[in-house]
């Protein structure tokens, strides 16, 4: 299942926030510490270095995400330039009070009531943008909800006397690459409902966990994992939970369902979707696809030339 989604109000924002990126000193991207290059828009990338703005990277959710492979992804975004990464919970508010001042590093030629720091937070739907922003000023200033894409508006608050804040809507990209992409920005719930299959996606992450975090999936549903795949798990969900419907067939749907969710609470424990090097194993696949298809072209055409060659004598 490839999984595309990006509703009207998306493509407006994104005008708007190349608009406002010129006047603007560093950008603060907020992303899932679960799924860090998954939940990076490769627009935002764009629009920040077509500015050459510095990038404050925020793995938000990292009480959620298995601290090994966050690790390894501060490791990855720290040796790029012009960024710097830190893994955070907006939800704690002794995290966030270090974000200003991660911010003033990037640009310490700004911070004063002359020259405030500005500053655009810019991310995926429902990574926590608007908790951060609500935490930063110690109010509510921005609608927080468990549906992706509550913020609809681009916002100019100000913090204190020397910083500005430019929050702006939960953005997508028009077309998601890798389909594996668009999987685990569903499994975290970065997509709206109507574009996705709650079972389909649970296949895929059941099968991710039965890779990585088998023991978990044991400990939580108290069954063995041993030669499961995606599907057997969801059955085995739905019958230890007792999840059926009438006539006495599994409830699939309900089981497929409690997963996803108990994922994205953190339930099932610290789990992380992908690392540097599962990411450079996608890549690399993905680049040999498109190679076999270049030469699958180029083969065609050559055969097509020499058909018609044949035709002509």
């Amino acid at each position: 299942m490839s999984i595309q989604w990006f509703p009207g109000h998306m493509n407006a924002a994104r005008r708007n926030a190349a608009e406002a990126m010129e006047k603007v000193d560093i950008v603060i991207e907020v992303l899932d510490a679960r799924l860090p290059q998954a939940s990076c828009n490769p627009m935002i990338e764009q629009l920040r270095k077509h500015r050459q703005r510095p990038c404050l990277k925020l793995l938000n959710k990292s009480d959620l995400a298995d601290p090994v492979a966050t690790k390894a992804w501060l490791d990855f975004y720290n040796a790029q330039k012009n960024v710097h990464a830190v893994a955070l919970s907006c939800k704690k508010p002794s995290d966030v009070l270090k974000v200003p001042k991660l911010a003033l590093q990037l640009a310490p030629h700004r911070g004063s009531a002359l020259k405030p720091l500005r500053m655009m937070i810019m991310g995926i739907p429902n990574v926590g943008k608007s908790t951060l922003m609500n935490a930063l000023l110690k109010k509510r200033v921005a609608a927080v909800g468990d549906e992706p894409a509550v913020t609809k508006t681009q916002q100019r608050l100000y913090l204190g006397n020397d910083m500005v804040l430019i929050d702006t809507p939960g953005m997508l990209w028009p077309k998601i690459a890798h389909p594996t992409d668009g999987l685990m920005l569903a499994a975290s719930h970065a997509v709206g409902t109507n574009a996705l299959i709650e079972e389909e996606v649970a296949t895929f992450l059941a099968d991710n966990l039965l890779v990585h975090y088998g023991r978990l999936l044991s400990a939580r549903y108290s069954f063995a994992t041993e030669g499961c795949d995606g599907v057997s798990v969801i059955e085995a969900i739905a019958v230890r939970r007792g999840f059926r419907i009438k006539g006495g067939e599994l409830d699939l749907e309900k089981a497929a369902h409690v997963l996803l969710q108990d994922y994205r609470t953190g339930a099932l424990g610290r789990i992380s979707l992908e690392t540097p090097t599962t990411r450079a194993a996608l890549l690399a696949a993905y680049q040999e696809h498109i190679s076999l298809g270049e030469a699958a072209a180029a083969l065609e055409a050559e055969e097509k030339e020499q058909e018609q060659g044949r035709s002509r004598s």
